[in-house]
């Protein structure tokens, strides 16, 4: 069973990226038959693969240890390890990126990490810069 609940837009998840920094939403939808995550941060809107806090989870309980975020624009390299790299890696379960509109697939370091620790699912650090989660 996804540890991902379905949240309705009506009624999203408030979340604020680790830092603190800026606020966003998120919620579940459905599109092209496959379940998705709604980001919007002011006016833009980023979808990513709803399998993918069920897919982190099980790569955090793996590695037992912090791992860095690491968040990168699309069009921007990830850093190596990071949870960002994870997300775009060959090698995750979905054998590539997470994030599904052209030009936003980035940032997943970002904002998937802050509905985990809401759902429970990580420890999540919310230093100035350079934060990292772990499965809790």
């Amino acid at each position: 069973m996804s540890k991902l609940p379905d949240r309705a837009k009506d009624d999203p998840w408030s979340l604020k990226t680790p830092p603190g920094s800026a606020e966003y939403t998120m919620h579940t939808d459905v599109k092209d038959g496959r379940r998705i995550l709604v980001c919007t941060v002011g006016s833009t809107v980023l979808h990513y693969d709803g399998r993918c806090v069920d897919d982190l989870h099980a790569m955090l309980r793996t590695r037992g240890d912090w791992v860095d975020l690491g968040g990168a624009d699309e069009q921007k390299p990830a850093k190596d390890g990071t949870v960002e790299a994870w997300a775009r890696s060959p090698d995750n379960p979905v054998a590539g990126w997470y994030g599904l509109k052209k030009g936003l697939k980035g940032r997943f370091g970002v904002y998937v990490p802050p509905l985990m620790e809401a759902l429970g699912l990580c420890e999540l650090e919310h230093n100035a810069r350079n934060n990292r989660m772990r499965a809790s």
